[in-house]
């Protein structure tokens, strides 16, 4: 099967500062795939190395077959990419209505854009119970169902997530991750997902990257990286 999105010899840098050291990362098409590792190890600059956002970057990058050298960020993402960052960015002066607005930015299809509005209500009922209140009087949990649900008004093939878990209680957490399991499921949305919950990341996903110091130093199967003594004493504490 040909990955959805090929990484080859990538490297990245911030200015003179050299995160990522020639990594080699796939995602398969449908598949939920996990980057795992430490602060500073470079799994954000990973994420942003794809979309061209922020980094100087190197190597070959390769999107449904299609290379990124190159593009813009807004070409990237108009091929079918979305990306989550750390933070959310959800812009709080606007009511949750135009937040998802926004996300449908690059299309067309009106008919559409309000069809996916009801689709994603059903997946979060919250916002659509808050469907008129501020982006920034949300609770953290709903604050990130929001960045989730903008990104998916692309109607991407690729979601790009970057600590989806961070900062909220367990029980939010488990709801969410469950929504992202039925998503990619059901509408077979592939998933690089950046996740410091190394447990609750490996059970969502098919396969796993580890990364320290911006070199990649374990790959595999998400059960089989469970399993690596190192990944269940540093990640998963047994």
């Amino acid at each position: 099967m040909t990955a959805i999105l090929e990484l080859a010899g990538v490297a990245a840098a911030y200015g003179a500062a050299q995160v990522l050291h020639s990594i080699d990362l796939q995602v398969q098409p449908g598949g939920i795939t996990v980057l795992l590792g430490a602060n500073g190890a470079g799994k954000t600059t990973t994420l942003r190395a794809i979309c061209n956002l922020m980094v100087r970057r190197s190597g070959r990058i390769r999107f449904d077959g299609r290379s990124l050298e190159g593009m813009a960020t807004e070409d990237i993402v108009r091929l079918g990419i979305a990306h989550v960052p750390d933070g959310r960015g959800t812009f709080v002066d606007l009511t949750v209505e135009e937040n998802l607005r926004l996300g449908a930015y690059t299309r067309r299809d009106k008919a559409g854009v309000m069809a996916d509005f009801e689709r994603l209500y059903g997946y979060f009922p919250r916002l659509s119970e808050r469907s008129r209140q501020q982006a920034g009087t949300l609770s953290g949990g709903e604050q990130q169902m929001l960045a989730i649900a903008r990104a998916l008004m692309l109607r991407p093939r690729l979601l790009l997530l970057d600590e989806p878990s961070f900062g909220l209680a367990p029980m939010v957490v488990q709801d969410i991750f469950r929504i992202l399991r039925t998503i990619n499921r059901q509408e077979e949305v592939s998933i690089l997902l950046v996740e410091q919950n190394a447990k609750m990341a490996l059970s969502l996903a098919d396969h796993a990257y580890m990364l320290e110091t911006g070199t990649i130093v374990l790959e595999g199967p998400a059960d089989v990286i469970g399993n690596n003594e190192t990944v269940r004493r540093v990640y998963l504490g047994y």
